[in-house]
């Protein structure tokens, strides 16, 4: 099934450039061809990620009302979700489905030929950063080095664009975090095929562009109509109060 699924991917791949006459071209529009096809599984991640976002303050209150009562507090969340038809795995769940996509584009990238170009930019985009500066030296390797350093921007910028909500706390990770993703990203993208990178940096481009256009609408209306919904549906924790004994009078 793999093996069907690369090939199929290989033979789409080899369609288009033999459209466009371009092999670095050909993977840029695969690329984008597959995230257009994916856009609705990123949408539906979003809104649940929103409706998450507006249900936390009740599903804190609930954990700390049955704190204490462990069965009881997986009851209360249960009635929480299914009053809000809320899945906790809808915003994991895409995810995942991508993830087989991402990996056969990626080896499909890999398996361009030797003499795969892109446009006069890239010469052979079978080869690596790595390579070309060894072979050929620091002038020859300069568009495969600018690529890799866009490929590390980009993997930031999305990371960056979500500290806004942040605390200052979270701010600071998250910084961090991306600051240590980016230069990971750079040593990776170094020694990969330029194909590979022109997948990177198409699909990460693709995200940074999604996120600012897309997924803050998506996630803006999602919490509107989640907060509209929670509104109209409060939750309701049931106490239970012990019974009062009655006092003894004094004898008089």
């Amino acid at each position: 099934m793999w093996d069907w699924f690369i090939n199929f991917l290989a033979q789409v791949l080899a369609g288009i450039e033999g459209f466009v006459g371009d092999w670095g071209l050909a993977v840029i529009i695969l690329t984008v061809i597959i995230r257009l096809l994916l856009t609705p599984l990123m949408a539906h991640s979003t809104k649940s990620t929103a409706r998450m976002q507006v249900m936390q303050p009740k599903l804190q209150e609930i954990q700390d009302r049955y704190a204490d009562d462990p069965e009881r507090q997986a009851e209360e969340l249960r009635k929480v979700y299914a009053e809000m038809k809320f899945n906790p795995l809808g915003g994991c769940l895409p995810i995942f489905l991508q993830m087989p996509v991402f990996f056969g584009l990626f080896t499909v990238a890999r398996q361009v030929p030797v003499d795969a170009s892109f446009f006069g930019i890239l010469p052979s985009i079978a080869q690596s950063a790595a390579t070309v500066l060894e072979a050929s030296g620091f002038q020859a390797a300069l568009p495969y080095i600018l690529f890799d350093i866009l490929f590390g921007v980009l993997t930031f910028v999305p990371m960056v664009m979500n500290v806004s909500t942040q605390n200052e706390a979270q701010r600071s990770q998250t910084m961090i975090m991306g600051g240590v993703m980016a230069l990971m990203m750079l040593w990776f993208g170094w020694s990969v095929p330029a194909a590979v990178l022109l997948y990177y940096v198409t699909s990460s481009l693709w995200q940074v562009i999604q996120q600012k256009v897309i997924t803050q609408r998506v996630m803006e209306k999602a919490k509107v109509e989640a907060e509209a919904e929670a509104a109209n549906r409060p939750v309701e924790v049931d106490v239970v109060r012990k019974e009062k004994k009655p006092r003894p009078h004094k004898k008089g």
